[in-house]
This record gives structure tokens, sequence and C-alpha cells, in this order.
């Protein structure tokens, strides 16, 4: 009896046995991979959003601008009614204002962002010229800020209250606040003019002397790129230097640096392995936000330095103003800084797995 009660109830456990072990082996990785497509899928929306708002907002928001763009294209010749009327009818301004939307939408959404009034080129085409420029101005510059922002950041943050990180943080909350046009001005006076015993050292602006081939150019961008750069820094590198100290400072207290230090590792390797990784979220945040104003630039600064890049375009197509490239050039902006926060936020899950449960 006893015999025969045991096999029972060996046999009413078994079938069960490996059915209940297989899905709560696999349900929590299931859970995470369905929370994770959730939230991927949610971001993406969003930023299909944003986009869409960006279009509209681009068209109505330069509208208001004050300005005739077609008396600006007749440049300032006595024109008849109907020499005018042609203009408008040739870039659709005599339309209703509803159907400049719809066209503007339709064709923005396959890529047509327009043709400039005073180029008389496509839109896209005035946009791709110029953004090498800017990268490459906006780039280094991107590259050196955030370098020292990140390293004199984790410096300041561990040695926080000691003198060095009062001069850091002083200096940096000093240059990020004076305008970058002020400072690209100041830096023209003193280094490119020459002021007392300094002399001109660099070009007071534009990207090329002109007539240079080979490495001979590539030396002569170089020297007009110093001062933009400078300019950039400067005045960036304080946003990533304060970013990355507060985040590290909320490290500081945190048990398992205490615990590090407790096994005999260096304060060095305690940073370098174990604080500054845990507080890099919000760092990483504002690296892709810089990431996306890599291809925005920096108008005031491009537009002091006569620098050929998408921020003179868009402050020269305000002038006018062109409201094909300046939608054009505003729509890849938001676009950029959108798409790169986007990317910013897919990130996070790999850096911190709670973000997206």
């Amino acid at each position: 009896m006893a015999t025969d009660s045991t096999s029972a109830l060996v046999r009413s456990v078994e079938p069960d046995g490996p059915a209940q072990a297989g899905p709560s082996a696999r349900g929590p990785r299931a859970r995470t991979t369905t929370a994770y497509l959730r939230y991927v899928a949610g971001k993406l929306v969003g930023a299909a959003v944003s986009l869409l708002a960006v279009l509209v907002t681009s068209f109505f928001l330069f509208r208001l601008i004050p300005g005739d763009p077609v008396k600006y294209m007749t440049g300032g010749r006595q024109v008849s009614a109907e020499q005018l009327a042609a203009y408008r009818r040739e870039f659709g301004l005599d339309l209703p204002m509803w159907q400049q939307f719809t066209e503007y939408c339709g064709k923005a959404l396959t890529g047509d962002l327009g043709t400039s009034y005073q180029f008389r080129a496509p839109v896209i085409d005035k946009i791709t010229e110029a953004l090498p420029n800017t990268v490459l101005l906006t780039g280094t510059a991107f590259v050196l800020y955030t370098a020292l922002g990140i390293f004199l950041g984790t410096r300041s943050a561990w040695r926080s209250g000691k003198l060095g990180d009062r001069l850091n943080t002083g200096f940096a909350l000093t240059l990020y606040s004076v305008p970058s046009f002020w400072l690209g001005l100041l830096l023209i006076i003193v280094f490119s003019v020459g002021m007392g015993p300094i002399p001109g050292l660099f070009p007071t602006g534009g990207m090329e002397s002109g007539g240079e081939t080979g490495f001979a150019y590539v030396l002569d961008v170089a020297h007009h790129l110093v001062l933009p750069v400078i300019t950039l820094v400067a005045v960036e590198y304080g946003q990533t230097l304060l970013v990355t100290r507060s985040a590290l400072l909320d490290e500081m207290g945190s048990d398992y640096l205490t615990t590090a230090r407790a096994k005999g590792l260096r304060d060095d390797l305690v940073r370098r392995r174990h604080a500054v990784p845990n507080a890099m979220l919000p760092t990483v945040t504002l690296i892709f936000v810089n990431l996306g104003r890599v291809v925005a630039g920096t108008i005031l600064v491009e537009t002091v330095f006569s620098w050929p890049g998408l921020g003179g375009l868009f402050y020269q197509a305000l002038s006018v103003p062109d409201l094909p490239l300046v939608q054009g050039l505003f729509f890849v902006f938001a676009a950029a800084v959108i798409v790169m926060n986007t990317l910013a936020d897919l990130i996070y899950p790999l850096l911190d797995p709670r973000v997206g449960r």
C-alpha cells in the first residue's frame, strides 16, 4: 500500500515538474524583452510625433517674420505689379495658406524641402553643401569640450570643496555665462587684429585663404579653425563639467564605493571603475544632445567668424527671409536633436538595466 501510494504520488508530480520549471526560468527574461520592446516602441512613436510637430511649426513660425521675399528677389529694382505677381506664382506664394501648407508637408515627407528664393537651388542641395563645414567646426569642438568637461568634472567631484574644485567650477561657470559672439569678437580683436604686444596670429574669418592645395590646404583650414573652436570649447565645456561633477557627487556616498575602498583599491581605480560608469547617465544625455547640435551648428559663432556652414546659412536666409531655406534648416536642426535624444533613450537600458522595465 505504501509503495503504491508513493508511486502514484511520483506519477502525479513528474508531469507537472518540468512544465512549471520551464516558464519560471524563461518568464523574467521574456518579460524583460517585452518591456524593452514596449519602451523602444514608445520612444520611436514619440520621436515621430515630435518630427511632425516640428514640420508644422517650421511652416507657420517663419511666416511671422516681417519682410517680403519677393521684393528681395527683385534686388530693389522698380518692377511692375505683373512682375511681382509672376514671382509669387513661380514660388507658390499666391496660393492660399492651407494649400501652401499641404504642398510643403507632402514634399517634405518625400525629402523635398523646396527651392531657395535667393539661390534658386534646391534647399537640400544647399544644406548638403554647407553640412561638412559645420560638422568640421562643431564636431572638432564637440570632441574637445566633451573630453575636457568629463575629465575636469570627475576630478572636481573627487576633490569636492578643495581649491582646485572651486577654481575649476568658478572658471567653468564664468565662461559658460559668456555670450559666444562676444567671446568670438574678443578673440578676433586680440589674436587676429592684434593688441599691444600681441600680433595678429590668426585670420579674422572664413574657412580658407584660397589658392592652397594638398597638405598646405589642410594647414590653412586648421589655421582658420583655431579661434572658432576655442570659442566653442570655452563656452560649452563648463556645462559638461558641471553635469558630470553633480552626477558623480551623488554617487560619492554610495555603499559600494566604501566597500571598494575597504578592499584596498586605490582611489583612482575606485573612481574610474566604479563611480564614473554609474554616474554617466546624465552625461550621456548631454553628450547626445550636444551631438545633435553638431549638425545644427552655432549660428552666432559661424556668423562672427564668417564660417560657411549651416549656422551662417541660416542667418543669411533669415535676413531675406528665404522661407524654404529657413524652414528646411530649422527642420534639419530640430530633427538632428530629436534623433540623438531618441538614441540616448534607447541606450539607457544598456547602461542601467532598471531603465525601460
